[in-house]
């Protein structure tokens, strides 16, 4: 089995319960990731929805993720991110977890993982075109998490 990145909070292309988006308590599902490959130096993580009206929106960013933790718990805080870890600038123009609030329609939400051969320098929080390119050459391997979400109309 390769590199792999679940959540026991939902299975990949599974509905993500609401307490994980704006209509909940807005906080960040439980990942764990398994058999990260040889050379690993750091993981960057980017949760994306590419449904969104003109362009994939940016939900959360993460990077310099140390290659010896294997998951994030639910909720997590800045202050319980791993020593070294940073984060970028979401589409909402913060630099914390933003969960799933799609205008209209069911949504993908695709949690992407990296991991890199190298610990990628401090990017000021960067945006997710930023990171990408930082990351240009480094990506050893990915892998990617789906959720779908809708919201309930009243």
């Amino acid at each position: 089995m390769g590199f792999t990145l679940v959540s026991e909070a939902f299975k990949d292309n599974g509905l993500i319960p609401m307490r994980y988006t704006c209509d909940g308590w807005d906080m960040s599902p439980p990942l764990l990731w398994l058999h990260l490959p040889e050379g690993t130096k750091s993981l960057a993580l980017i949760v994306d929805d590419p449904d969104a009206p003109h362009k994939p929106w940016t939900h959360w960013l993460l990077y310099n993720i140390p290659p010896d933790i294997h998951s994030l718990k639910e909720g997590i805080t800045k202050r319980e991110l791993p020593s070294g870890c940073l984060q970028g600038k979401n589409d909402w123009g913060r630099s914390t977890y933003g969960g799933p609030c799609p205008p209209e329609g069911k949504h993908r939400y695709c949690h992407h993982l990296y991991a890199l051969d190298t610990v990628l320098s401090d990017l000021n929080t960067p945006g997710k075109a930023a990171l990408e390119k930082a990351m240009q050459g480094h990506v050893i391997a990915q892998t990617t998490l789906t959720g779908l979400y809708q919201r309930a109309r009243i």
